[in-house]
């Protein structure tokens, strides 16, 4: 059996950094590695896999949103039915979406404790794009986070931009992460082994970026426990930081941290809405679902009802302080036996979205690329990323586009072979009209 610990790399960077072109190298290159690739998309429709060319790796498609907000889920599941191959494969490879916070990835391999066995981070690696990544360092937590969490940082595309423009870039990005190995490249060109063969992430420097790094995130901020009597409980606050607020009240049996942690777990599935069976003990409302606490303007006063006397475990959306919150029973004032305040889940752009174009059938070469210029030239700026595979008439290959804002770099595919002539396309940008791009490309088909 081999007890050596499985390599596993992430690769990471914002949109149209050049992800994909540094994966096909890798994929290709004569380094005598064998990889198993792990992609995420973050799109309606999964078209990454037919960007990355031909290999012998096994490449696993994650198309179920930002790979940090399923890391726990689909990621470890397929990380769990590599484990049972581990003799086919030297290391693993995660490219990430262009929005994810590598944060809970990496974290992933630390509190894990299967996967902290098996396996060891060799490097977050993020691909940085040198023409475009300054509009989007100010306006997105994920770039920053992306460039601060990487051992080694790849400036690509630098033949896009001036000498003094790049010098200005690297000054940058140093002030972000001055630590990591900075390489300038065009078009991901750079050695192999310079992305597998880093030799270990650096936990410390995670630490120092955030010291609250290896804490996992939970969908509440706060939970405590209370000695409550029969009769009603009243939530009663001041301030208002959101229009609403859900909470949770679990029957516990004890005022100590067992039995806090034992709720909390209760308390995860029922801010997911998943179903919980109603037992003595563990009953949360009628329904089974949290508590829903309108907040009104100035003032929130919200009454249950406690039909038994005892101790209650209570986890809310946000902090008590946050609304000089109160719980007040018909007696007075009660103050929890014990808390606990916990990491919130990272929250996304919500202007930030993507449409998925799906059609059977041809395109017409001459109206797709009218559409597509006339798109770039009026949405570019808010078109951060695009990707497509289009069946062109009277064109027996696929014809494969990328782009990024307001550059496009079509390619050719390969033919299509025994697969479907079908053109599929993923937008992911700021404030995307989904009618408005579902109709303009249907008058491209042929």
């Amino acid at each position: 059996m081999n007890t050596t610990k499985l390599p596993v790399t992430v690769l990471t960077g914002f949109l149209g950094s050049g992800k994909t072109t540094l994966l096909n190298r890798i994929l290709t290159e004569n380094h005598g590695l064998r990889i198993a690739v792990i992609e995420n998309e973050f799109g309606e429709v999964g078209i990454d896999h037919e960007l990355v060319i031909n290999a012998d790796e096994e490449i696993f498609e994650m198309n179920n949103g930002c790979i940090c907000c399923t890391v726990r889920g689909d990621l470890i599941r397929i990380i769990g039915s590599l484990m049972k191959r581990r003799d086919q494969f030297d290391h693993i490879l995660i490219e990430t979406t262009g929005l994810a916070d590598p944060g809970p990835v990496i974290q992933t391999f630390f509190v894990d404790d299967e996967m902290k066995d098996k396996l060891a981070l060799n490097a977050i690696v993020t691909l940085v794009d040198a023409r475009h990544i300054p509009l989007h360092l100010e306006s997105s937590e994920e770039a920053v986070k992306q460039i601060a969490f990487a051992d080694s940082i790849l400036l690509n595309k630098t033949d896009l931009v001036t000498p003094a423009e790049l010098h200005a870039l690297e000054a940058r990005i140093k002030a972000i992460n001055g630590v990591a190995k900075l390489q300038r490249c065009q078009n991901a060109n750079i050695p192999i082994d310079s992305v597998l063969d880093i030799g270990g992430f650096n936990l410390d420097r995670a630490i120092g970026i955030d010291p609250r790094f290896l804490d996992p995130e939970y969908p509440f901020e706060w939970g405590g426990i209370l000695e409550v009597s029969a009769g009603t409980l009243t939530f009663e606050a001041n301030e208002n930081p959101d229009p609403s607020m859900t909470a949770v009240l679990i029957p516990v049996s004890a005022t100590d941290e067992e039995s806090l942690a034992l709720a909390r777990e209760i308390a995860v599935r029922a801010f997911s809405h998943d179903a919980i069976e109603a037992s003595s003990g563990s009953a949360l409302t009628a329904d089974g679902t949290p508590y829903d606490l309108i907040l009104q303007e100035g003032t929130m006063s919200w009454t249950c009802k406690i039909e038994t006397t005892g101790p209650l475990a209570i986890f809310t959306q946000h902090y008590p302080e946050e609304l000089d919150l109160k719980f007040l029973s018909q007696t007075g004032e009660l103050q929890p036996a014990i808390s606990a305040s916990y990491k919130p889940d990272h929250s996304h752009d919500e202007t930030v979205t993507s449409v998925g174009i799906q059609a059977d059938g041809d395109c017409d070469e001459k109206k797709l690329n009218t559409w597509l210029s006339k798109l770039l030239r009026e949405r570019g700026t808010d078109i951060y990323r695009m990707k497509g595979v289009f069946a062109i008439k009277g064109n027996p290959n696929r014809f494969i586009f990328q782009g990024v804002h307001m550059l496009l770099d079509p390619a050719d595919g390969g033919p299509w072979g025994n697969k479907p002539r079908r053109t599929s396309l993923v937008f992911i940008g700021r404030d995307l009209d989904r009618a408005e791009l579902n109709q303009s490309f249907r008058k491209c088909l042929a």
